[in-house]
């Protein structure tokens, strides 16, 4: 039998309200802030992930899904957003005049390696992009801005944490220091730290291993290696996310694990998901443009994968509300024809309606109205298109009443608004 691929799920019902609910509260929150969406390609020349994201990462190196076409060039699927968006941003000259562009995405990632819960090989990602601006307010607000989804989202337990990693002057400094401090303990670390020594030790401080982390503890602080200029920012964004209300703690040994990052570094992290803490990270990526081809234009973004969110979602709310209103029972020819237009009628008027196409007897039809989770119960037979009436019927205590055909939407529109406002004074009477 034919299977999805690992590391690939099927997003059905009724784990997919969550993923409709996550996707209209991002909506809502960036055009408030007026954010503009973007979408690239899901393929990218392989070239523009490695001069972005750096030859030396674990992405690059081991994780990219990389293949070649036909025209024997050379493709990826992309493993993040940020690259892809600063390349649409250079080639169609988004940004011009000294302006300040806002952008956010959201999408499929792809990176081959090992799947777990919350962590697959093709995964969804939402991301925010600030580009042409280098000022500390602009890492504020993007913080800000990710910390509103979440709370938005009814997500909660939630602990912004901060470090600078300076601009890449101040990294070969504390690049320096770090060799010296790890050389001599090489042996004590586990093998991918070893391996990172020479190629990127800072990634060494990113490092699950806890007899690495134990060692990387008395290493030497980045920020002790910064420039007067950075630090002044990085004291300028913790002084804004103050202002703004977002508790903030220090992270020494937060780097992030790509190569474009400057300065601010910052990820969201959440105590409901153990191990794997991380809902959102991001941070400052001023030379990334430049790397790219483009103009020296400062930036900073963030991005949040959407299987975490769910699994919050679902370990913190419980069961989503059931996405009908209206379940439309019919049987016999004209009845059918009947609740075909009735079933039309009431979606007009937003009333979300399942009509039910299986012509089974009344019994069936009803019994599945049950499992839906409506509220109420439309149901025609022939003998009631005849009287002009139609049976409406609570299935909460099974109440039933006659109500006149052209009067059947007006009725379930009003019974549909009257159980929203005892729920929500029920909601005001617990908290």
């Amino acid at each position: 039998m034919l299977q999805a691929p690992p590391g690939t799920r099927d997003l059905f019902e009724p784990e997919i309200a969550l993923w409709q609910k996550i996707e209209q509260t991002v909506r809502q929150v960036m055009a408030l802030a007026a954010y503009r969406e973007i979408r690239t390609p899901i393929f990218e020349p392989t070239e523009l992930f490695a001069r972005g994201i750096g030859e030396a990462t674990d992405i690059v190196g081991k994780e990219m899904y990389t293949f070649t076409d036909r025209g024997d060039r050379s493709l990826t699927l992309r493993p993040e957003g940020t690259a892809g968006v600063s390349r649409a941003v250079i080639e169609r000259k988004l940004l011009g005049g000294g302006g300040i562009l806002r952008l956010w995405y959201m999408g499929p990632m792809f990176r081959y390696e090992r799947a777990q819960k919350g962590r697959q090989r093709q995964f969804h990602q939402i991301g925010l992009e600030v580009l042409g601006c280098a000022a500390a307010r602009a890492d504020a607000e993007a913080i800000a801005l990710a910390q509103q989804v979440l709370h938005q989202l009814g997500i909660i337990n939630l602990i912004v944490r901060l470090n600078s990693v300076g601009t890449l002057e101040d990294r070969h400094t504390y690049r320096e220091a770090l060799l010296a401090y790890f050389t001599p303990r090489q042996g004590e670390l586990d093998p991918d730290s070893r391996d990172r020594l020479t190629r990127n030790p800072l990634r060494i401080l990113d490092s699950k291993d806890p007899q690495t982390q134990a060692i990387a503890a008395d290493a030497p602080k980045l920020l002790d290696y910064l420039s007067a200029e950075s630090l002044t920012h990085f004291d300028q964004v913790r002084s804004h996310l103050t202002d703004l209300g977002v508790a903030n703690e220090l992270d020494h040994t937060l780097v992030r694990g790509l190569d474009y990052y400057t300065r601010t570094a910052f990820e969201i992290q959440s105590s409901d998901l153990g191990a794997q803490s991380a809902v959102c990270g991001g941070g400052r990526y001023d030379r990334l443009l430049e790397q790219l081809g483009g103009s020296p234009t400062p930036a900073v973004g963030w991005a949040m994968g959407m299987e975490r969110l769910v699994l919050l979602l679902e370990s913190q709310q419980g069961e989503m509300p059931p996405a009908v209103s209206v379940y439309l029972v019919s049987r016999g020819g004209a009845a059918e024809a009947q609740a075909l237009v009735l079933a039309q009628s009431l979606r007009q008027h937003h009333l979300s309606t399942e009509l039910d196409l299986s012509g089974a007897k009344f019994d069936k039809q009803l019994k599945r109205a049950s499992q839906s989770g409506a509220q109420l119960a439309v149901i025609l037979g022939d003998d009631e298109v005849s009287q002009g009436v139609a049976q409406i019927k609570h299935l909460s205590d099974g109440t039933q009443v006659a109500v006149p055909l052209p009067e059947v939407v007006d009725h379930i529109s009003n019974s549909v608004r009257q159980r929203a406002i005892a729920e929500s004074d029920n909601l005001l009477t617990r908290y």
